[in-house]
């Protein structure tokens, strides 16, 4: 089977089955599509930078997979990206992706393709060869790509849809993943809110045991099922002080992401470039569990299972891709002149990862591994200031941008009726609901 197509089944199960399901104070919860689903010459990269220890201090087990199970590996679109690089980054050979991009057009423009917009990948059980692809056009039509003999044929379905705006709430135990399924909140959405978050949110060391959050996203209702859609607003309250944000849809279709004040929520850099990890080694002194001594760790360990996606922390150029000695597999991007992050003990490089490739922030750019000097999969990730290591979860890269003018008047009226509608939601008054008829 492919890594690539079980990746995204270890990560539906790490959300629920090793998080458990536990459940936790909530206001409503619903019943949501929570789908998810020749090696270079080596780099002398440690030489150049000194001694860093590259090793997990602890490994999260895979999960087997059942069986025959569907394979489905479902994938955010990055800022850019196109239907084609959405493919590649999930393995897809550069033929077969072509060629179900040219039968998609048949029914879709690929270029409507907006950021942030959900694609699911279908794999065969047992071989793991690339079936087709689903993705949603607009709130009204499924478009379907399938393979058919030697070739694909496309479809696209008309959806009679009903919009429900839906709100949830609940206290932090464990995690926020298993705490908002708890809730009954969509896996799609609790994924969303934790890559806007973490611009401003270290999820490995400001989550603590009672901090609550709050949720309102639409759902699209249609005789296939439900679909999750647009986060409205979310708010977390950890220890003690708010992090709210509000979605808007632009024109050009992309939701962004802004504070009470209407700043954008976006800064250079990514805290944390890998969804559901834990923090397993930090930035500093630590002992090295097999040479026996002190030495200094210049990134830190995010422990996840192997096949995991990364992210590109930000915008960027790919400035080497390939195998770096201990660190195996390895991925570093140039930010800006003084800016680098790098990726190391990956199990594969996404084949758009290519030196000089220009690549988005959120793009999938590997998968975790523990290739290299590794004792257990993980993502070892540095960043580098002016070409020193830095902590990378203290270092901060901020992008100015945020509404003005007219603008800003319209959404801080929209972000005001927003709270009074969740408040109505949550507290069981209501369930706004627009009916599509067609």
């Amino acid at each position: 089977m492919r890594m690539t197509a079980s990746s995204g089944i270890a990560i539906l199960l790490l959300a629920t089955s090793i998080y458990g399901l536990r459940q936790v104070g909530a206001g409503h919860s619903l019943s949501g599509d929570a789908r998810v689903s020749a090696r270079q010459p080596a780099l002398d990269y440690d030489a150049r930078l000194g001694s860093t220890y590259t090793v997990s201090d602890f490994a999260l087990p895979v999960v087997p997979m059942a069986a025959g199970a569907q394979t489905r590996l479902t994938l955010a679109v990055g800022d850019g990206q196109t239907l084609a690089g959405v493919l590649a980054s999930a393995d897809v050979s550069t033929s077969d992706a072509q060629a179900a991009v040219d039968a998609a057009r048949r029914v879709y423009d690929p270029r409507k393709l907006r950021s942030g917009q959900f694609v699911t990948v279908d794999f065969k059980p047992g071989d793991g060869s690339f079936q087709g692809v689903e993705l949603q056009a607009d709130s009204e039509h499924l478009v379907t790509v399938s393979r058919s003999g030697d070739g694909f044929t496309a479809d696209q379905t008309h959806l009679p849809v009903r919009t429900e705006l839906r709100a949830a709430r609940g206290v932090i135990h464990n995690s926020l993943f298993e705490s908002a399924a708890a809730a009954g909140i969509p896996y799609t959405v609790t994924a969303a809110l934790i890559r806007a978050f973490s611009y401003d949110v270290d999820f490995q060391r400001d989550i603590q045991p009672g901090d609550r959050f709050k949720v309102m996203f639409n759902n699209y209702v249609s005789d296939g099922g439900v679909r999750s859609g647009d986060v409205q607003f979310a708010e977390l309250i950890l220890s003690g002080r708010s992090h709210a944000i509000y979605g808007v849809r632009r024109e050009d279709g992309n939701v962004d992401y802004f504070t009470r004040d209407g700043k954008s929520i976006k800064k250079g850099l990514l805290k944390t470039p890998v969804d559901g990890a834990r923090l397993t080694s930090g930035f500093g002194m630590r002992m090295h569990p097999i040479l026996g001594y002190t030495r200094m760790h210049k990134g830190v360990d995010f422990g996840v299972p192997t096949g995991t996606p990364i992210y590109a922390a930000g915008d960027g150029v790919i400035e080497y891709a390939g195998w770096a000695g201990g660190y195996g597999r390895f991925v570093k991007i140039k930010h800006n002149p003084h800016m680098e992050t790098a990726y190391g003990h990956m199990s594969r490089i996404a084949s758009l990862s290519t030196v000089g490739q220009h690549v988005h922030q959120g793009q999938v750019i590997g998968y975790v591994g523990m290739t290299g000097d590794a004792t257990g999969p993980h993502l070892h990730y540095e960043v580098l200031k002016d070409g020193s290591q830095v902590n990378p979860i203290t270092v901060t890269m901020p992008v100015s941008t945020g509404l003005e003018g007219g603008e800003l008047v319209a959404f801080l009226k929209t972000a005001e009726e927003r709270e009074q509608r969740f408040a109505a939601i949550a507290d069981g008054v209501q369930f706004a609901s627009a009916a599509k008829t067609k």
